[in-house]
């Protein structure tokens, strides 16, 4: 496709952050026992994978020609969680729990077996070998060895507790300490760090709203919060506030070989509908909090970001292009990949969406029920698929996925 006019538009200088509308983050409905499908071989098919919730089940493609592979059943509304693994499996998040699904690298797609009993499952945070699977019901959480999955039995897994039951994460990091927020089931307010064993070693309560968490370069942690940033380093809490009262952040864009982070902002408590007009850079080495206010006709919501190769930032907006922005905000490439789009009603309904691996961003068009692939050197399509469902969400995992 050809660039727009806004290619290589620099935009306006990083000012303040604030943070996100909590979009898509709420409890699943319910879902029944998986009944894999049948699966298909392909010539030249590549060892990543391409996994695609739908109202009543998951599509899997290959991740390089974006041929179907196979399917698998499960009700209700579903979402999709790279496992993190070498073998790229999926977590899929139903009513009653965390269902492992192979995605055929390894052999069929198909369910394994393996369910974590959750009463209302959340996140899944795999990081630096381990995995923390929140349930946002109990506030309980496990971690298991990320690699231990994939057997048809549940690995051993370290349970812990919060003080009350929220809709929280937990993430173990590499010395084995373990940060979890802190909430009930009606206001959430920071995060604790534990060690080992779940005794608490520190805690900061001054985190609102506590939702979304990314792991930087260096191992230093973020998590956005209501009026600004809460990040860990080096074994202390640092609070960077927003420049608005209210400037909120839910989700964390983030790679581990950089120290900028990008976060989704909201100055707006009283904004309708879910698409954003804002980002938040976060330098976590110098910490400090900044916000680029996007060109008039770029908007996005929480599934319309992610990190390339080069630790550019990629914006999928409603208006239909693909945006490339570097670390300073400036966007530096911009092309026209599908239609124009509306805000979602409601969080779950189903909106176009964006997965970059590398140098591949994977775009999804619900109003088409189609996916691409764009090359982000050139913007040109190298692959698509027309589907026979309406996608949802969606991950891409193996390969240079992981």
């Amino acid at each position: 496709m050809s660039r727009s006019a806004r290619s290589r538009l620099a935009v306006g200088a990083l000012g303040a952050i604030a943070a996100v509308a909590l979009a898509g983050c709420a409890s699943t409905a319910p879902a029944a026992d998986a009944a894999p499908e049948e699966t298909h071989d392909h010539d030249h098919a590549s060892d990543s994978r391409v996994a695609i919730a739908y109202d009543g089940g998951i599509v899997v493609l290959d991740g390089e020609t974006l041929e179907t592979v196979g399917e698998a059943e499960l009700d209700g509304f579903l979402r999709v969680n790279g496992a993190g693994d070498d073998a790229g499996h999926v977590f899929v998040t139903a009513s009653d729990g965390f269902h492992l699904l192979s995605t055929g690298i390894d052999g069929d797609v198909e369910f394994t077996g393996e369910v974590f009993d959750a009463t209302t499952p959340g996140h899944v945070t795999p990081h630096a070998g381990r995995t923390a699977l929140f349930d946002d019901g109990t506030g309980g959480f496990e971690i298991f060895d990320t690699d231990a999955v994939g057997t048809g039995s549940l690995p051993t897994a370290d349970a812990f507790s919060s003080e009350a039951a929220h809709h929280g994460v937990a993430v173990e990091l590499s010395d084995g300490t373990i940060l979890s927020t802190i909430g009930t089931s009606e206001s959430r307010s920071g995060v604790r760090l534990l060690d080992a064993d779940g005794t608490e070693l520190a805690r900061n309560e001054q985190c609102p709203s506590v939702h979304g968490e990314g792991a930087l370069k260096d191992e230093v942690v973020m998590f956005g919060c209501q009026d600004g940033i809460l990040l860990f380093a080096d074994g202390a809490f640092t609070k960077l506030d927003a420049p608005d009262e209210f400037g909120r952040s839910g989700n964390a864009y983030v790679t581990e070989t950089s120290a900028i982070a990008v976060a989704d902002y909201n100055s707006d408590p009283d904004s309708e509908g879910y698409l954003l007009s804002k980002l938040a850079f976060i330098d976590t080495d110098a910490q400090e909090l900044s916000i680029v206010e996007l060109p008039a006709d770029v908007r996005y919501t929480w599934r319309g970001v992610g990190r390339d190769g080069h630790d550019n930032i990629v914006l999928l907006s409603a208006d239909g292009t693909l945006n490339v922005l570097d670390e300073t905000g400036a966007i530096v490439d911009s092309w026209d990949v599908i239609d124009s789009w509306e805000s979602p009603v409601e969080w779950q309904d189903a909106h176009p969406g964006l997965r970059v691996v590398g140098d591949t961003a994977y775009v999804t068009d619900p109003a088409t029920d189609r996916i691409l692939a764009i090359d982000l050197h050139t913007g040109e399509t190298t692959a698509e698929a027309t589907l026979d469902v309406v996608p949802g969400e969606f991950v891409v995992v193996g390969g240079s996925a992981h």
